[in-house]
């Protein structure tokens, strides 16, 4: 029998919480409807940084999805440039978290963090194309054991206003060990490496630290998917 557990709540969400709960009492102060209002929001809240323990598959090659939500596009794409990469077009993974999601991002991979770079930029939709290009993004350069280079961007979207990485160059990490979060609403991106496919098909969700989203040691073909 299924046992229901309340996840923990993220760190980093702990003072969000607090002034929800804060604002709650003011509410129920002004008016009591207002407050139960103020208990919905604060509750929304703790749910949106919740922070559940994961799962990760740890063979040698697979490429872990660092992100909760909905692959939205799977389509080839040239890394960002600050990161000093060859400027060619790579398989991009992007997964899109929405509000409801969990937002805590993971190590898709184990490996060091080999460079970091943090660009401002504008708030679009983050489901849109042209948020990888003209957003607010974090971007991380992984490389593997086996010296398997991967980028994985942290983006900011409409809701969206904060981008929190906790890496520094030379880190060593675990393959879907935690590495950061973005609120509210964003998207991650995966720049596979050259000749691997992806192993998951748009309209998919993923699971961070768990999904399977390639794996380089694999001469297997895209996969193809459908809705049923």
């Amino acid at each position: 029998m299924s046992t229901f557990t309340v996840p923990p709540i993220n760190r980093d969400g702990w003072r969000f919480v607090a002034l929800f709960a804060v604002a709650t009492l003011l509410l129920f102060w002004i008016w009591e409807p207002l407050g139960w209002i103020g208990v919905i929001l604060t509750c929304w809240c703790a749910f949106f940084f919740r922070d559940p323990a994961r799962v990760t598959p740890n063979r040698p090659g697979l490429i872990i999805s660092p992100a909760d939500g909905i692959v939205q596009m799977i389509q080839p794409a040239i890394p960002p440039a600050e990161l000093g990469l060859d400027q060619r077009p790579l398989t991009r993974i992007s997964v899109f978290m929405n509000v409801f999601d969990v937002h805590v991002n993971r190590s898709p991979i184990d490996g060091d963090v080999v460079a970091l770079a943090y660009r401002p930029g504008k708030f679009v939709n983050a489901a849109l194309d042209k948020a990888s290009e003209h957003n607010e993004r974090q971007s991380i350069h992984l490389r593997g054991p086996d010296g398997l280079d991967l980028c994985m961007v942290q983006i900011a979207g409409l809701v969206a206003r904060r981008i929190k990485c906790d890496l520094a160059a030379g880190r060593t990490l675990r393959a879907g060990e935690r590495i950061g979060l973005i609120r509210f609403g964003s998207r991650v991106d995966v720049y596979l490496p050259d000749g691997v496919s992806p192993l998951v098909c748009v309209g998919q969700r993923a699971v961070a630290g768990e999904t399977v989203l390639a794996d380089a040691k694999s001469d297997e073909s895209a996969r193809l998917g459908e809705q049923r």
